[in-house]
């Protein structure tokens, strides 16, 4: 079978399509015939030796993927050949068939195609997990997401509505700002894309004070870089700042900014959280998947690239210039 493997620490340019022999399921795995396989900025990081999990080389990157069960090794009872899932193992996806834990897999409903699938769980379980399980969530919060046309940032978009949230969808395009809208955002800010100067920060926090006079609830930061104080400085009383990711940088903070609003910082590391709280996780993923047969949910894939190209589709995360998933099809 064929495999996209990081060898060595670099970027996808280092990624090499390599035969390899098919894995075999151990007691309580099961084997995926891969059909699609979701991007996400943690494979750019993860063969760079950047994410906070490092798997021993050679790996194929690839969080999330779709497809049927292959096969199903002992002691597995909850799954059989040929059922469709989707699953996430932090990495091995971009191959013709990986093996996985079943209890990292879960059954789609015949209406979900294997694109969508793919580009599902890690967005919207992140930002479900950020949103209701860190943020505290409730009806009529004001909500800013900040890089709010990416996977995640559209995500918490729908979810933020779909928990009837106002939500101000922070972007940095007038393209991207017309998919939030569509997606269900109240009303968006356009920032502008790169380092931000004193006088374009504080652009930034008034205007979403124009929108939130009485500042906002919460705030979905998975941007970082110089866009996270003036977010941070828009923040109403016991509002929850919710620390996603940075593919702007890794922001510096003023931490009297917290003490003066009363608001929390809270860090979101979904990988984490599956480890330590497996059943609120799979009630979670029965929520999502619930949420997207009525149809309040839905993912976005802008862009398909095949398998001998998934380097190209890891490299098109590098830029911040995609909207909603990219998706590998096998």
């Amino acid at each position: 079978m064929r495999a996209l493997l990081s060898p060595q620490s670099g970027d996808h340019t280092t990624l090499q399509l390599r035969d390899v022999p098919e894995p075999i399921p151990g007691p309580g795995e099961v084997r995926v015939e891969v059909e699609a396989v979701g991007i996400n900025y943690p494979d750019v990081l993860i063969i760079q030796d950047l994410y906070q999990f490092r798997p021993q080389r050679p790996f194929a990157p690839g969080a999330e993927f779709a497809g049927r069960i292959d096969a199903v090794g002992e002691g597995v009872d909850r799954f059989r050949v040929g059922q469709r899932v989707l699953g996430g193992s932090g990495w091995g996806g971009l191959a013709d068939k990986v093996v996985l834990p079943a209890d990292r897999c879960f059954a789609i409903p015949d209406s979900m195609p294997a694109d969508e699938a793919a580009a599902f769980l890690m967005t919207y379980g992140t930002s479900q997990h950020a949103l209701k399980d860190r943020g505290r969530i409730q009806s009529g919060d004001r909500l800013l997401v900040l890089g709010a046309a990416g996977g995640v940032g559209l995500a918490a978009v729908e979810l933020g509505k779909a928990y009837k949230a106002q939500v101000i969808a922070a972007v940095s395009t007038a393209e991207k700002a017309e998919v939030a809208r569509e997606r269900g955002a109240d009303a968006t800010i356009i920032y502008p894309s790169g380092p931000l100067d004193s006088a374009e920060a504080k652009a930034f926090t008034a205007e979403i004070r124009k929108i939130a006079p009485d500042g906002v609830n919460i705030v979905y930061d998975g941007v970082g870089g110089d866009y996270a104080e003036p977010a941070l400085r828009s923040m109403a009383w016991d509002g929850r700042y919710l620390v996603v990711g940075f593919p702007a940088g890794i922001p510096r903070l003023p931490l009297n900014l917290p003490l003066l609003k009363g608001c929390s910082i809270v860090g979101v590391f979904w990988g984490a959280f599956i480890n330590h709280a497996s059943a609120q996780h799979e009630a979670n993923v029965a929520e999502l998947i619930s949420l997207y047969e009525a149809g309040r949910i839905k993912p976005l894939v802008s862009e398909r690239f095949p398998l001998e190209r998934g380097g190209e589709a890891i490299a098109r995360l590098q830029t911040r210039s995609v909207i909603g998933k990219v998706v590998v099809t096998l």
